[in-house]
């Protein structure tokens, strides 16, 4: 009977666990038999059971084999390894793991860190308290995995200048918090606009267009760019299709909407909108050029002969 106790704990005689080979002794933790490396790797001879084993210890393959893990491909870890000489593999994990908790896939994670390497130069806390500042601000869930993939430069712009120009569009501008939220979704590289100019192409709209706040937010206003706003009401303006609102916000025609003046292509405007030729409309645009440069040339001469001491000197004989 002794005889036949002391075969069964004979370990040898156990049969194998899954990914371990046979001739490798179990080891007793916690009072348990368990093997050697539970989910992982046998150990090496000579090495007892433990802590995973570091870098230098599994020669440098460890960063390869975690983002492997995390569902990246062997290309992609590649590519992302290689993005920054000198780039430690603690700290690429960190921000790989911080964007993977934005909820962004393994290949927009890649698109993000290619389009803006920068990232990488900070440590995973830094972009942790990064993503909380956009959240606060009411950017969360899918609006923060949305403007990440679109304008990953939200995370190495300074926090004093994204609340600024979140500043200027709820106190200048006056829209709404949700309005403001709404606008950063469709439109994320508004946050890389100059402050004044975001201010322009609101004020050219509210006061030469007429448009209001909720309608700017629904035609996505802010998503194109000045030089194209200015070019087709203009142009309407001169054809006799658009009229500035007077005090009343009231016009003798009806104006087009926003959406047909903006949200279609160039043809569908000329044929619908404007009812004009493809060929007008680029002589026009020309013309429009030739006078916004003429007219910026003229406002820098005019700031030189105000800047200019003669002619102070001049007055100030005049007065005398």
């Amino acid at each position: 009977m002794a005889a036949s106790y002391r075969q069964v704990f004979r370990w040898r005689r156990l049969a194998p666990w899954p990914g371990v080979p046979a001739a490798a002794p179990p080891c007793l933790l916690g009072g348990a038999l368990e093997p050697c490396a539970r989910g992982l790797a046998a150990a090496p001879p000579g090495r007892s059971c433990g802590p995973p084993l570091s870098a230098a210890e599994r020669g440098g393959a460890a960063p390869l084999e975690s983002l492997e893990s995390l569902g990246f491909s062997e290309s992609r870890t590649k590519a992302l390894l290689g993005l920054r000489a000198g780039l430690r593999p603690g700290q690429l994990l960190a921000v790989v793991s911080e964007l993977l908790l934005l909820g962004l896939e393994p290949g927009p994670v890649c698109q993000v860190l290619q389009r803006n390497p920068g990232i990488l130069q900070l440590s995973g806390q830094q972009l942790k308290q990064r993503a909380d500042h956009l959240r606060r601000l009411g950017l969360g869930g899918g609006n923060l995995q949305h403007m990440t993939h679109c304008c990953p430069d939200l995370f190495t712009m300074s926090q004093q200048h994204i609340d600024g120009l979140i500043s200027i569009l709820k106190d200048r501008c006056l829209f709404t918090g949700q309005q403001v939220t709404e606008i950063l979704h469709s439109c994320p590289r508004v946050l890389q606009e100059d402050p004044s100019a975001l201010e322009y192409k609101f004020q050219y709209a509210y006061f030469r267009m007429g448009i209001k706040q909720r309608d700017l937010v629904k035609a996505k206003y802010f998503q194109y760019p000045m030089t194209k706003i200015k070019q087709r009401h203009i142009f309407l303006e001169r054809l006799g299709l658009y009229q500035t609102p007077d005090k009343k916000g009231q016009t003798q025609i009806c104006n087009p909407s926003l959406n047909s003046v903006l949200r279609v292509s160039e043809a569908e405007f000329l044929a619908k909108t404007a009812h004009s030729s493809w060929e007008e409309f680029e002589v026009f645009k020309q013309l429009l050029a030739r006078e916004e440069l003429e007219e910026g040339e003229g406002q820098s001469l005019s700031e030189d002969e105000d800047s200019d001491p003669a002619n102070a000197d001049s007055s100030a004989d005049d007065e005398d």
